[in-house]
């Protein structure tokens, strides 16, 4: 499919929603093509709000899953840049109390380790749900919180666990809330109107959510009304009065893993960023070091190295999903038998992260050979069928091969 045909799309919606009517097809879809001078294309059919008939735009903010820990890492490095945290420091020394492998208590765990899954941690024990004045260091004490056949540094792990501690570390070491940190560092220089969880975005912004579906069930953001009462995780029968928060004690209340809201424009806002090696629209965020330093690839699947998918979603396919990965980014197309990451199918190395969560399926990707890139999202994808090529589904393949299935084939 052309741009021009994306176009067309874009401006008959009656068509396109006839489209997502068919059962098994997503409810919305939005694909937004861009260089390092600006978007290039724009296709956005479907649905925000089901209940409403809101037609689904590529300015309406949506919970983007784990592309959030790419844009929490550019955070990171904005940090390390100012010399405020160092990659190869114990975290410990940020945290306030000491972050260890039981099996291993001699190894020292850094920010590098959680942002690149090879801290020995595991999702097993939770990672989100500790609420609000609880500290998330107990999950730590939990067996099941460590793979205890691998010492920190030896073994890649997808670990979404790893994301709240490194919010811990930055809290602590700047003592600000991680939601109002990342807009102090990412989202305002860059004039995102994008939040982690909802509380730092108005309620216009709030209202503009594209609700996400299970099977045409909603079950994140029917935000109609404004912003959610509650944007954190409360205990039953608890306040939410966020005057409670403390530096450091609970890096999961903003979900620095998952809950960034930002539209499919302000994601393609962050792969020119990175496309231009740290400067966007006049703005410099970021040095080219450290933009190549958070994509070069800290870990390459070479066989029996690391876990190849996301535990909490199964395997999907035979063919490994993650083969190699950066500081929260991803690379494709790795030159191995066992690797099915040739999302694209054109053999190429693109850069930056998948997400899938509460049946959304989205995507952040650059060429940077090339200049080019994508950002994606689908809405009530979560049962999409496999994909025919790699180890993504078929929607993702084909909202990423220009929104034609046969596309790099």
């Amino acid at each position: 499919m052309s741009f021009r045909r994306i176009r067309i799309l874009v401006l008959l919606p009656c068509l396109a929603v006839a489209a997502i009517a068919s059962a098994g097809e997503p409810v919305a879809q939005v694909r937004v093509a861009f260089d390092r001078g600006g978007i290039v294309a724009t296709r956005a059919e479907g649905k925000a709000d089901l209940a409403t008939g809101r037609q689904v735009t590529a300015d309406d903010p949506v919970r983007i899953a784990s592309i959030s820990k790419l844009v929490t890492a550019i955070g990171v490095m904005r940090l390390v840049e100012a010399g405020t945290l160092d990659l190869d420091a114990d975290v410990s020394t940020y945290l306030g109390w000491t972050l260890r492998h039981p099996q291993f208590p001699d190894t020292p765990i850094t920010l590098r380790l959680l942002l690149s899954h090879r801290s020995s941690l595991t999702d097993a024990a939770g990672y989100y749900a500790t609420p609000l004045g609880e500290p998330l260091k107990t999950i730590l004490d939990d067996p099941k919180a460590w793979d205890d056949a691998h010492a920190p540094g030896t073994h890649f792990r997808y670990t979404n666990l790893n994301f709240p501690l490194v919010a811990m570390a930055m809290e602590r070491a700047t003592g600000e809330r991680f939601d109002l940190l990342m807009r102090r560092l990412v989202l305002t220089p860059l004039k995102l109107d994008a939040c982690f969880n909802w509380e730092s975005c108005d309620a216009d912004t709030a209202m503009r959510a594209v609700v996400l579906y299970r099977d045409r069930a909603s079950v994140r953001d029917e935000n109609r009304a404004g912003k959610p009462a509650c944007a954190v995780v409360v205990k039953d029968g608890a306040d939410c009065d966020l005057a409670r928060w403390k530096a450091g004690e609970n890096g999961a209340l903003f979900s620095p893993q998952g809950g960034l809201r930002i539209s499919a424009n302000g994601l393609a806002k962050i792969g020119r960023l990175l496309l231009n090696q740290g400067d966007v629209d006049g703005v410099r965020l970021l040095q080219p070091a450290a933009v190549a330093e958070l994509l070069r690839p800290q870990w390459t699947f070479t066989g029996d190295n690391g876990v190849t998918h996301e535990e909490d979603t199964g395997a999907g396919t035979a063919k490994a999903f993650f083969c190699r990965y950066g500081l929260a980014a991803q690379t494709l197309a790795t030159p191995h038998a066992q690797c099915g990451d040739d999302l694209f199918g054109d053999g190429r190395a693109h850069v930056g992260h998948s997400g899938d969560a509460y049946g959304l399926r989205s995507g952040l990707w650059i060429d940077r050979e090339r200049g080019t890139g994508v950002a994606y999202f689908a809405t009530d994808a979560g049962t999409s069928a496999a994909g025919a090529n790699s180890a993504f589904t078929a929607v993702e393949e084909t909202l990423a091969r220009n929104g034609d299935a046969s596309a790099g084939q």
